[in-house]
């Protein structure tokens, strides 16, 4: 069973999730890996990773020292790109991102916010088996 937190407008159930076999802070984050899941069986991408590096911000000494993107999704061409679920931006959020993308210029960050969010649901969401309302 999971905990119920706050994302934004509405409450996002976090827990564990048996079809995709892993944890996650919120039902939109279970969905993006169900649609991910997707993507990898036809062939649109390699493979997907939750949450799997912590980038650090070594210089700064207090507030967010670091950001942890939710996904890394590996391509076939062999690039990977970051892939955040927010369904709003919190100041903490906000500021983690912007230090990501300043110290690691050369990674590739997607944010899915609340439009994108809402597109892969009305293409995909029918569609694939789990899917939470």
């Amino acid at each position: 069973m999971g905990q119920f937190r706050h994302s934004g407008n509405s409450w996002a159930k976090g827990g564990y999730r048996e079809d995709i076999g892993i944890f996650v802070r919120s039902a939109w984050e279970a969905n993006v890996a169900r649609y991910l899941n997707l993507l990898a069986e036809r062939g649109d991408i390699m493979r997907w990773d939750y949450e799997p590096r912590r980038f650090e911000f070594p210089d700064i000494k207090r507030g967010t020292t670091s950001y942890l993107p939710d996904f890394c999704v590996y391509f076939r061409d062999g690039h990977a790109e970051w892939w955040e679920v927010k369904g709003y931006m919190t100041p903490k959020s906000k500021t983690a991102i912007t230090r990501f993308l300043r110290r690691y210029p050369d990674e590739i960050l997607v944010i899915i916010d609340r439009v994108e969010y809402k597109r892969i649901k009305q293409e995909f969401g029918p569609s694939i088996q789990g899917w939470e309302k």
